[in-house]
Order: structure tokens, then sequence, then C-alpha cells
């Protein structure tokens, strides 16, 4: 955290510990803010659903500080690895088979997790202390993203520990999408690139 704004390092280690004790936070992304809890933890997961109102059938994802850092979480194999690099840190979520110790309400009884590495400073920053946390959008469900603090609706920002402001955030929607299986479940930031990837046959494997 020492390339941080004094402030912004400030807000940052209140996240931190507020993590550390089972609460909610709120943190910039290069898309829009996002709403962290411990994302190995059961409770801390359920707490992230509640304050978003969000039906529990409805995975959340996985945010980490890079990706050798997802791939302690995850099984993504040979095909899944290489577009994790190609294409993170950056506004993706890519959709590859969890490990065991992700748990099963993050990704609604699902074998598969999406992962975001934040291409953010203060995100990263904040990642590489608290370890994994949900990555969702700070707004209830079925309401528009927060592009900044302000936005944020009464009850989130009631119910969060630590609200780290890094001003306004550009807006846009990651791509969602799944290497290995070549689907493509939200088209967002990146899409056509990473269409001509999973079309082009050179970086296919068995």
């Amino acid at each position: 955290m020492d390339s941080l704004d004094p402030t912004l390092a400030e807000q940052v280690t209140r996240a931190v510990e507020a993590v550390a004790a089972g609460e909610a936070v709120v943190y910039p992304t290069e898309t829009v803010y996002g709403l962290g809890a411990d994302a190995l933890s059961a409770e801390a997961v359920v707490a992230a659903f509640d304050i978003k109102d969000r039906d529990r059938s409805n995975p959340l994802s996985l945010g980490v500080p890079s990706v050798d850092a997802a791939l302690q979480y995850t099984h993504p194999g040979r095909r899944g690895t290489e577009f994790m690099r190609r294409f993170l840190p950056g506004p993706v979520t890519v959709v590859v088979p969890k490990a065991d110790v992700v748990p099963d309400v993050l990704t609604a009884g699902s074998d598969r997790v999406g992962v975001r590495v934040p291409d953010h400073p203060v995100t990263a920053a904040l990642l590489d202390e608290t370890g994994p946390l949900t990555a969702t959008s700070a707004n209830l469900s079925g309401q528009g993203s927060v592009r900044h603090p302000s936005e944020l609706g009464d009850s989130v920002r009631a119910a969060v520990g630590a609200i780290i402001d890094a001003g306004e955030a550009p807006g846009t929607e990651s791509t969602v999408v799944d290497p290995i299986e070549e689907i493509i479940h939200r088209q967002g930031a990146h899409a056509a690139e990473i269409e001509a990837w999973l079309d082009d046959p050179e970086v296919r494997t068995p």
C-alpha cells in the first residue's frame, strides 16, 4: 500500500480490518464499485447476499489480486489458465471450475466460479491484504450499478463496515466468459477481443 495516497491507504486499512471482523466493505474497481466480503467464509458470503437482497440461486464472483492467486482457488486447466493470463487483470469475469475451498453458497451450488482480478491499484492493495473477496456490484439487486460512493443505497451504506472512496468509476460492465466451454455469458468490456481469442485455432488445446 506504500504507493497509495495516504488517505486511500488509510481507507484500505480500515476495510481490511472490517473484513477481518466478518463485515462487508465497498471498494472501487475499473468497472463499478463492488461489495466485498470474505469469499471463503460461507457466513460472510451469506451476509453479502443479504446486503444486496440477492437471490441465493444467483451466484457471486470471487475477487483476487492476481492470476497466480486465482489458481489457488480454481482448477482452470491449461486453456483456462492461458485465457486468464491473457485477459486478467482487467474487466473480465472468467468462469472456471472451483476448488473445494470455495464455499458452495458463493457459486449457488455450481462447480464453477466467476473469477475477477480487478485492474485497480486500490483494489489490488485491498485483496493483497484480505485474500479472496466477493466480487459483485455494490447495489441492491435490480437497481443500477454504483459508479460513485454517493450513489450507494442507504441500506447498503448502513450494512457495510467500510467504504473506500476512489472517485468515480467508469461504469462499464465486465464480460463474463467461460473459456473452457467457449461461452460468453455477458457481453461487456473487451468482448470483441475475447471472441477473437476463443475463435483462434492457435490457442485451442486438446
